[in-house]
């Protein structure tokens, strides 16, 4: 019920917007086709960004999956996403984060952004899973 209420609340004072910004990157990556690896990490993010509370971001080969983006080729990609756009977008949210942990009431907003910070870092090869999966996947590996 934790979860719910401190989403609603995420959402009402900003996460909607930080979402939807999220997913204008998204278009804009996906239109230039080149782009559209980074246009589904936009996506994905988006999503994490709209409710973030009860989610984790782990390492899809920690998932067991392998595929192109948990390789050599997501790695340059990931390499790519933090000159052009990763590196900016994670200063951006450690801003939001500082200036939320100096009050009380928003310091678990400002460990949210420190989420987004750190998959906006290298989004490729990554998934969002709700927390409560991960740490079961985790007891049994």
């Amino acid at each position: 019920m934790l979860t719910l209420i401190l989403n609603v609340l995420w959402f009402i004072l900003g996460g909607w917007a930080m979402g939807l910004m999220w997913w204008l990157a998204g278009i804009v990556m996906f239109i230039t086709i080149i782009g559209i690896p980074w246009g589904s990490a936009c996506f994905r993010i988006g999503l994490l960004a709209f409710w973030p509370f009860g989610r984790t971001v782990v390492h899809r080969g920690n998932l067991g999956q392998q595929d192109m983006g948990t390789g050599a080729a997501g790695f340059l990609g990931n390499v790519i996403w933090f000159v052009l756009a990763g590196i900016w977008l994670a200063i951006g949210h450690l801003l939001e984060a500082i200036a939320l942990a100096i009050t009380i009431i928003g310091i678990p907003f400002a460990f949210q952004h420190l989420k987004l910070a750190r998959i906006t870092l290298a989004p490729i090869g990554t998934a969002i899973v709700d927390t409560d999966v991960w740490e079961q996947i985790r007891l049994k590996g």
